[in-house]
């Protein structure tokens, strides 16, 4: 009986052999598709010497079996496809073609450089902190402007906790280390601002009160700030505490640090005093010595409700001590940016007092807290943080307003210190 051998294609699109109407099970090609003949599917057999071998499980077929018009299997290529096949035919074509145009692309393109260190280094939160650290640490040629005159500054605020110490500690190793030279005063028995700058303030060590009672210069008892190359610190004492009171039957009390500071010889740009948080005689001994104050305000209620009283004792000095003093900075300190009272606050403080507030905004962070224990600023201890930018950037703001100062303000500041030296 004779078989019947005919080709047809499935459903999809594969070629299927069928012998007497009846389709006949293939092995797979490569892409696929059955082929000819049952069993596994093949396997690329090479012998030692080159040849093919065909697979152990592959049936051999008779040259001349009856029902196949040539006698023989349809040739087939080593990737699977059946040559006398058209579908195949096209398929081949398109490989083919993408592949001569992909090699003929890699041939014809250039090889394209890539700065390894940039593009996978420079974009990653680690780099972009590495690089604000280089910057904070390295200013060369980056220098602030100086002022034309001396410029000191009080940091006030009678409620404590709203950063006074830690905004004159980091304002001043900022400057110092962008070019001007900083003398911190540290009025605060609590000695804060001289622990935040490494300064010994223990008891018996020379501090600001020898200098308030007459038994030292300024200049004998101001240490030199490892932070910083034109740094200095003088420090404060538990002894500080008893000034007050030791200070009452001593004529013309209020104004012992301003004739102290007129008398410092040292050529220095900014003097930052340190103020304690009280409205007391140490306190007013600041703002009588002082040309501008800066005022620190936390993003709280609290803040903003001892504030009023605060401007009615800068507006006493003004009428009775010095009238020369006023208000030049108000920074915001401690900007928690999920809450809404804090944008509240912020926007209540630059509606009131204008241009007076910085643009920068110190936030809340644990590095800024963290840095005092270590006898270090922020800058020193995390260059690359968010506080020791916002400091960098808030000294930045305060150098460029006073070199960009009004005649008759700079007339006035040096009217004040040549009086002070008489």
């Amino acid at each position: 009986m004779t078989q019947t051998t005919a080709r047809r294609r499935s459903d999809l699109g594969w070629p299927v052999r069928t012998v007497d109407g009846k389709t006949v099970a293939g092995r797979l090609s490569g892409l696929g598709w059955p082929q000819p003949g049952g069993g596994a599917p093949a396997r690329n057999m090479t012998r030692q010497d080159g040849s093919r071998a065909a697979p152990a499980t592959e049936p051999a077929v008779s040259a001349g079996r009856s029902g196949d018009a040539e006698g023989q299997i349809t040739p087939m290529k080593d990737d699977g496809l059946d040559a006398a096949d058209p579908s195949a035919v096209r398929i081949r074509k398109v490989m083919d073609d993408m592949v001569s145009r992909e090699t003929v692309d890699q041939l014809s393109s250039p090889v394209p450089e890539f700065d390894v260190s940039r593009e996978t280094f420079m974009d990653t939160p680690i780099a972009a902190e590495a690089a604000r650290a280089v910057r904070v640490l390295n200013p060369s040629g980056n220098a602030f402007p100086r002022p034309p005159h001396r410029r000191v500054i009080t940091v006030a605020n009678q409620k404590g906790g709203v950063g006074k110490t830690t905004s004159t500690v980091n304002l001043a190793v900022a400057l110092a280390m962008h070019g001007s030279r900083v003398l911190v005063i540290d009025l605060d028995p609590q000695g804060n601002a001289s622990t935040g700058l490494g300064v010994d303030h223990r008891s018996g060590v020379p501090s600001v009160y020898e200098v308030l009672l007459g038994e030292h210069a300024l200049a004998d008892i101001a240490v030199a700030v490892e932070a910083a190359p034109a740094l200095w610190c003088a420090p404060a004492t538990i002894d500080l505490a008893g000034a007050e009171i030791e200070l009452v039957s001593v004529v013309a009390r209020e104004s012992r640090l301003r004739r102290a500071i007129a008398a410092y010889a040292e050529q220095v740009d900014y003097v930052f005093i340190d103020c304690p948080p009280s409205l007391g005689l140490l306190t007013v001994n600041a703002l009588v010595a002082a040309d501008e104050v800066l005022i620190p305000i936390q993003c709280e209620y609290y803040a903003l409700e001892g504030l009023g009283q605060l401007l009615r004792n800068i507006e006493l000095v003004q009428a009775h001590l010095n009238n020369g003093v006023r208000i030049s900075t108000i920074l915001l300190t401690m900007y928690d940016g999920r809450t809404r009272l804090a944008d509240q606050v912020a926007q209540e403080v630059r509606g009131h007092f204008g241009d007076l507030v910085l643009e920068s905004v110190v936030p809340r962070s644990v590095r800024v807290s963290e840095a005092p224990g270590y006898g270090q600023s922020v800058l020193t201890y995390d260059p690359g943080s968010r506080g020791a930018i916002t400091y960098l950037e808030a000294a930045r703001e305060m150098a460029q307003r006073g070199a960009a100062g009004t005649p008759a303000e700079q007339h006035l500041a040096m009217q004040r210190n040549t009086e002070g030296g008489a």
